[in-house]
């Protein structure tokens, strides 16, 4: 939270206070009348919109934010020998994509699509 929503924050928990303050002080004998309470309302109306304008949220649009993917392959792959399994043509880092937390394999020339899984070392 920003030092100037908390400040909002607090501003505003002090105008429903007085505001408050200001309401419960109108009545009786001793009271301010009618003045007090136009004033007690319009500090509690200025703490709410306070509190509303400190809340919003900022809007994100999707060219404010860059998303990189970065794939780590299992063991020892070397890529410039990497072939469909298909129709044998040669694949690169960019057919590779995460789908569900898995490497798959989506081959340029004929649109096969395979998980990658590395074979045992034994």
């Amino acid at each position: 939270m920003s030092a100037g929503r908390v400040i909002a924050y607090i501003v505003s928990a002090i105008l429903i206070l007085f505001g408050v303050l200001f309401i419960l002080g109108a009545g009786g004998t001793g009271g301010g009348g009618w003045e007090w309470v136009g004033t007690g309302l319009i500090l509690v109306l200025i703490a709410f919109f306070l509190i509303w304008f400190a809340s919003r949220k900022k809007a994100t649009t999707a060219g404010d934010q860059a998303v990189t993917l970065n794939i780590e392959l299992p063991g020892n792959v070397s890529l410039d020998t990497l072939k469909c399994k298909s129709c044998g043509g040669a694949l690169t880092s960019k057919n590779i994509n995460m789908v569900a937390g898995a490497p798959v394999v989506t081959c340029p020339y004929c649109d096969t699509t395979y998980q990658l899984t590395e074979e045992p070392k034994w």
